[in-house]
């Protein structure tokens, strides 16, 4: 089983993340990846700035990611947050999910960044 997280400023490389996994057992990969959208409900984004208490949010997201392994299949789980600055288009999150059939890939993929949006402490500001 695999289970890793970060919350920096570092760039996302999903790639790199998608080499984390232990494909042993692994019929399906679900990914997404959160972009800086321009423009935003009709406003000019050029970028957005995330904070973060990065102790306290790979603590949540380690909580999130177990929940997601404990669902039927579920057998790994990378998640990355960036804080700082992060230009219009580059990902600011991405979260990789490998399990023994699609449908349970997608299913935790996409209650890890349901959840994430909804427990993590972290914060997105409009400049």
């Amino acid at each position: 089983m695999t289970l890793h997280v970060a919350v920096g400023a570092e760039e996302i490389d999903v790639a790199s993340m998608q080499a984390e996994l232990d494909l042993r057992g692994v019929g399906g990969i679900a990914t997404f990846v959160g972009v800086v959208r321009d423009p935003d409900q009709g406003r000019e984004v050029t970028h957005l700035t995330y904070e973060a208490y990065p102790e306290m949010a790979e603590s949540e997201l380690r909580a999130i990611c177990e929940e997601a392994l404990n669902q039927e299949g579920v057998s790994e789980v990378v998640v990355r947050h960036r804080t700082g600055r992060v230009d219009r288009g580059v990902a600011s999150v991405a979260v990789v999910v490998g399990a023994a059939h699609r449908h349970q890939a997608l299913g935790a993929c996409t209650y890890v960044i349901d959840e994430l949006k909804r427990r993590a402490p972290i914060w997105k500001v409009e400049d």
